[in-house]
């Protein structure tokens, strides 16, 4: 009971000295002149510490989540963040594009140098299919709808190309002189019964592709099945197209002197399993065998 009675009367004691009020005065050190006096207690100095001290956690937390310098908060800005994530897909974006772009630029250095990779390193290198269409399944319908599209796209083509007058002369196709579009191995022949309508021939890496004749060139896109693919109009109702090419060097319009570099070989579209040109000639809108006027190897 002793016990309890003395903690009893310490605690009204505290509060005692809580409520007691004290008076604070200010004087000038030198003339003992007051300047001012203030009532305090104890418990009015508590209060007004503590209202600081929270209003101060108040200011602290709002400068810190609603202006920039929560970025200096350690572990605010993590990799997580979306700024950070946006600039991440930005560089990779970049570094794609100047992978790219300096893949271009060392296969033009290359044609124009001469400095070509030879056949039997071109044979040495494991082919990788980089066109990721391939990887989709193809579907019986959309593969009859695709070859009706560009069975009328090359009807379109051959219309368009006989209301263009290029020369006026009929001259026997023996008695012309045909530039090969390029030097290499046959690898498949002229087979129209199979619907090869062309001449695959095989050749180093980054090869130019030549015009054959004097013409205009009427297409130069890039299709599903055949890849980048360029056209020319020549004279004596001649048509001749290059397919599966890496990189097209002239513009629907552009006329080409025979021997001018229109394309790089390539290995671009479904129908290509490897680096080769698909040449084929098409006269007076039927396609005809390119090894009766051109030797290739």
């Amino acid at each position: 009971m002793s016990a309890e009675n003395s903690e009893e009367k310490g605690w009204a004691s505290f509060k005692e000295k809580l409520r007691n009020t004290y008076r604070l005065v200010v004087m000038n050190d030198e003339s003992f002149e007051e300047v001012g006096s203030y009532k305090l207690s104890l418990l009015n100095l508590y209060v007004a510490i503590s209202a600081a001290i929270v209003l101060v956690v108040i200011l602290v937390s709002t400068l810190i989540f609603f202006t920039p310098i929560k970025r200096l908060v350690p572990g605010y800005g993590d990799a997580s963040s979306g700024d950070l994530l946006e600039i991440n897909k930005t560089i990779a974006s970049l570094e794609k594009q100047l992978k790219e772009q300096k893949n271009y630029t060392d296969s033009f250095r290359r044609m124009i140098t001469g400095d070509d990779e030879t056949e039997s390193d071109v044979k040495e290198e494991k082919i990788v299919e980089i066109d990721s269409l391939q990887a989709v399944p193809i579907i019986k319908e959309d593969e009859i709808l695709r070859q009706e599209v560009e069975e009328e796209v090359q009807s379109q083509q051959r219309q368009k190309i006989g209301s263009i007058n290029v020369s006026s002369n009929d001259m026997p196709l023996e008695q012309l002189y045909f530039i090969p579009p390029i030097t290499g191995v046959v690898s498949e022949q002229f087979m129209p019964d199979k619907k090869h309508y062309g001449t695959d021939i095989l050749a180093p890496k980054n090869t130019p592709v030549k015009a054959t004749l004097d013409g205009f060139v009427i297409s130069s896109d890039w299709t599903l099945e055949t890849g980048n693919t360029i056209s020319i109009q020549h004279s004596n109702n001649l048509i001749s197209f290059y397919k599966h090419n890496s990189a097209l060097l002239k513009e629907t319009g552009n006329f080409i002197k025979a021997g001018e570099a229109v394309a790089i070989i390539g290995n671009t579209g479904t129908l290509s399993n490897g680096p080769h040109l698909h040449f084929e000639l098409w006269h007076k809108g039927k396609p005809i065998n390119p090894e009766d006027f051109i030797t290739f190897e």
